[in-house]
C-alpha cells in the first residue's frame, strides 16, 4: 500500500511536459457526474486550446445504442487536487455530433441568458450554499447515527463541535482545501441542523461560473466521499419527520441592486419571482415538496413568501441590505439536488428580461 500511494503522489513535472486532464460531464439523470481521462502534450490553461472529446452516450441515458456518440465541449479548467503538477480538471458540456446541444445540456441555455447584453450589464453576482448529507456506506443512513436508530433530537448539531455531535469533518475539511487548491471559489463551510449534514458556500461568482464552480465544487466532494469510503447524498429530504432537509439557498443580486437606491430594484425583482412562483418551484429540483413543507426553516411549496431577516420566507432579504437600502437577497427554495445552470440563469431571466 506504501508503494501505491507513492505512485499515487508521483509528481510528474520533473520527468515529462505531458499532463493528465480529467474531462467532467453531467450524466443523463441531471445529477451523476461522469469524468474520464485523457494526456496531453503540455500545460493548457485555455479552455479553447483542449480538444473536443466523446463518449458512450448510450451508457449515460442520453443517446440511443445506435447512435451513441456524444461530444464533450470543454469549457473551464480547474486545477486537479488530486493529481496536482500541471494536470486539470475539465468542466465540460455535451453535444451531438451534429454540434446541438442535447436535452440535458442546462448550461447550453444559461451561457445564452448570461451573454444576453442587458444581463452581462448587470453582472450578476451569485453565492450559492450547497447543503449535502454524508451517508455510511451500504446502508444509507447518516453518518454518526445509530445503525438502525436515530440521535438525539435536533439542537446541539449545527455548527457544533465534538465527536459526539460533529461527524465527518475531515472529509469537509479535506473538501474545503481542495475546491480552494481547484480555484473554485468556495467561501465557507459549515455542520449544518441535522448530524451528519453538511454546506458548503460557492461565491460571489459571476454569471455563468457560478454554475461551473458549483459543479466541481460537487465533483470534488463526490471523489473525496468515494477515497472516505462514505456517500453523500443531495436528496432535499434524506430523513422524514422531524428533521432539517438540504437546500441549496442561492443569494443574488445585480449591479442595479448593488448601488444606492437598489432596495427598490430588489423589491421589484421579488415582487417578479412571485408572479413566476410556480415555473421557479418546477424548475428548482425533485423531490422539493417533501423539504419545502412550511416547518424547518421553509416556506410552504404553494406559497410564495418574503421578508427581511426571515428564514421561513420563499425568499430572505438581509437586515443589513435593508439598513444599506441596497445589497442582495436570498432565494430559499432551491433544493440541495437543483441544477446551479437553471438556477441562476432563471433568476437573472424572471429579474433582469422578463416584462411582466
Amino acid at each position: 500500500m506504501a508503494l501505491l500511494t507513492d505512485l499515487l503522489n508521483l509528481d510528474l513535472t520533473d520527468s515529462t511536459e505531458k499532463i493528465i486532464a480529467e474531462y467532467i460531464w453531467i450524466g443523463g439523470s441531471g445529477m451523476d457526474l461522469r469524468s474520464k481521462a485523457r494526456t496531453l502534450p503540455g500545460p493548457v490553461t485555455d479552455p479553447s486550446k483542449l480538444p473536443k472529446w466523446n463518449y458512450d452516450g448510450s451508457s449515460t441515458g442520453q443517446a440511443p445504442g445506435e447512435d451513441s456518440e456524444v461530444i464533450l465541449y470543454p469549457q473551464a479548467i480547474f486545477k486537479d487536487p488530486f493529481r496536482k503538477g500541471n494536470n486539470i480538471l475539465v468542466m465540460c458540456d455535451c453535444y451531438t455530433p451534429a454540434g446541438v446541444p442535447i436535452p440535458t445540456n442546462k448550461r447550453y441555455n444559461a451561457v445564452k441568458i448570461f451573454s444576453n447584453p442587458d444581463v452581462a450589464k448587470e453582472e450578476p453576482w451569485y453565492g450559492i450554499e450547497q447543503e449535502y448529507t454524508l451517508l455510511q456506506k451500504d446502508i444509507n443512513w447518516p453518518l454518526g447515527w445509530p445503525v438502525g436508530g436515530f440521535p438525539g433530537p435536533q439542537g446541539p448539531y449545527y455548527c457544533s463541535i465534538g465527536a459526539d455531535k460533529s461527524f465527518g469533518r475531515d472529509i469537509v475539511d479535506s473538501h474545503y482545501k481542495a475546491c480552494l487548491f481547484a480555484g473554485v471559489n468556495i467561501s465557507g463551510i459549515n455542520g449544518e441542523v441535522m448530524p451528519g449534514q453538511w454546506e458548503f458556500q460557492v461565491g460571489p461568482t459571476v454569471g455563468i461560473s457560478a454554475g461551473d464552480q458549483v459543479w466541481v465544487a460537487r465533483y470534488l466532494l463526490e471523489r473525496i466521499t468515494e477515497i472516505a469510503g462514505v456517500v453523500v447524498t443531495f436528496d432535499p429530504k434524506p430523513i422524514p419527520g422531524d428533521w432539517n432537509g438540504a437546500g441549496a439557498h442561492t443569494n443574488y443580486s445585480t449591479e442595479s441592486m448593488r448601488k444606492d437606491g437598489g432596495f427598490k430594484v430588489i423589491v421589484d425583482a421579488v415582487e417578479k419571482l412571485k408572479l413566476k412562483h410556480k415555473e421557479h418551484i418546477a424548475a428548482y429540483g425533485e423531490g422539493n415538496e417533501r423539504r419545502l413543507t412550511g416547518k424547518h426553516e421553509t416556506a410552504d411549496i404553494n406559497t410564495f413568501s418574503w421578508g427581511v431577516a426571515n428564514r421561513g420566507a420563499s425568499v430572505r432579504v438581509g437586515r443589513e441590505t435593508e439598513q444599506n437600502g441596497k445589497g442582495y437577497f436570498e432565494d430559499r427554495r432551491p433544493a440541495s439536488n437543483m441544477d446551479p445552470y437553471v438556477v441562476t440563469s432563471m433568476i437573472a431571466e424572471t429579474t433582469i428580461l422578463w416584462k411582466p
